[in-house]
């Protein structure tokens, strides 16, 4: 069956570009056996195999294949939920910082669960379809807690006589399709017209969590590797596997954050910098775990930290856990939280959390390795553009 058919099922959804039941070590993807046949470097992630590359690319080569070209990537071992009942929408505001009710049918919103002190227990994508379901994408790394934490607030729900069940989607396979080049690609094999698909839009959205224009292809598990294949052999344009090193590091370059490292359940989102999360609408009906810290935090601009992006000067990248110092008393400011060599800028880029009056741009600190220092300069973030395909904008 061409992958034509497959991206024209009714069972196929085309999602963001952004991450199945068992967080059990070594679980495998429904595209394992792909990743074997073509030279994947397989390593431990999330309780999942996953490929951090592949023999024919470099993970330098791969982000700046992604950047110019198109990439795919395995999300498979992404925790995907559909929410359905006739209190699904108030269901994932009380748990949420979305705003559901207000979103037009066929979009997706980031998001976060929020716990009652405003900390983030993870972030995912909620899609609001036009049939009777919410579709969303949690990481890999929380299902444990994801999963739980949505059935058992469900079955309160049910208690209390409102309608709302949780079903997982699983086993099914998660396709991550990232770069400039995904349209020419994708526009063959399917019936949507790409070029009224917008940002956060669609037969459920597209988005990317790279940073470039991309969508993400949900279907059955047996017709992933099929469908991954086509693509790949395809001659619309230049298309190549890519596994967990050129993801991160094309996340980063975007300044986008990665669940554990950049935000926690110790973090919000006004801290963390990403307070768009919290639609408008919800900053006046609240109702959600840790509203009234997040809303405070917002109102009064005031945080005790706050997350920023360093372009470090040449030597060694900073990386996850080094403490950030000031240049004159050597007194720890922050920490380092994700960092990496920038392969599209050749330089050391790297995010973490400072002191608030350590966060302006601009401000020249150290991360501390040890036995040496480098300086890191606080920049704006994305540090690479990006290129999310959005509406022209209205005169």
């Amino acid at each position: 069956m061409r992958s034509a058919q497959l991206l024209r099922s009714s069972s196929v959804l085309l999602r963001s570009g952004q991450r199945f039941s068992s967080n059990t070590p070594g679980n495998k993807t429904c595209l394992y056996d792909l990743h074997k046949k073509n030279g994947g470097k397989l390593v431990p992630f999330a309780g999942f195999e996953m490929p951090i590359q592949y023999s024919d690319l470099s993970v330098s080569d791969s982000t700046i294949h992604t950047r110019k070209h198109v990439s795919v990537f395995d999300v498979s071992h992404m925790l995907q939920t559909r929410i359905i009942g006739k209190d699904r929408e108030a269901f994932v505001e009380s748990l949420t910082t979305a705003d559901i009710e207000g979103m037009k049918p066929n979009s997706g919103v980031l998001s976060v669960f929020t716990n009652e002190k405003g900390g983030i227990k993870d972030d995912l994508i909620v899609s609001k379809t036009d049939e009777d379901y919410l579709y969303m994408v949690t990481n890999a790394g929380c299902i444990d807690k994801d999963l739980p934490y949505l059935k058992e607030n469900a079955a309160a729900w049910r208690k209390n006589g409102k309608d709302v069940e949780i079903v997982t989607l699983d086993g099914r396979g998660l396709v991550a399709v990232q770069g400039p080049e995904m349209v020419q690609l994708i526009q063959p094999e399917t019936d949507i017209d790409l070029s009224k698909l917008y940002f956060m839009q669609s037969a459920i959205t597209r988005c990317g969590y790279t940073g470039e224009d991309g969508v993400e292809i949900s279907l059955d598990a047996d017709k992933a590797e099929l469908l991954v294949s086509h693509i790949l052999e395809s001659k619309n344009a230049n298309a190549k596997l890519a596994g967990l090193g050129a993801r991160d590091a094309l996340r980063l370059e975007a300044g986008l954050c990665l669940y554990g490292n950049d935000i926690n359940e110790t973090t919000t989102p006004v801290e963390a910098a990403i307070a768009f999360v919290v639609a408008k609408r919800r900053r006046q009906t609240l109702g959600f775990p840790g509203a009234e810290k997040i809303v405070e935090q917002l109102e009064k601009k005031s945080w005790p930290k706050r997350r920023v992006g360093f372009v470090a000067q040449p030597g060694r990248a900073p990386r996850v856990h080094l403490p950030i110092l000031d240049p004159i008393d050597k007194a720890s400011v922050g920490f380092i939280t994700s960092g990496c060599p920038s392969p599209t800028l050749k330089q050391n880029i790297a995010v973490g959390y400072v002191d608030k009056a350590d966060s302006k741009l601009g401000k020249v600190l150290l991360v501390d390795f040890g036995k040496s220092t480098v300086a890191v300069t606080v920049s704006k973030m994305p540090f690479v553009a990006t290129n999310y395909y959005t509406p022209p904008k209205k005169n």
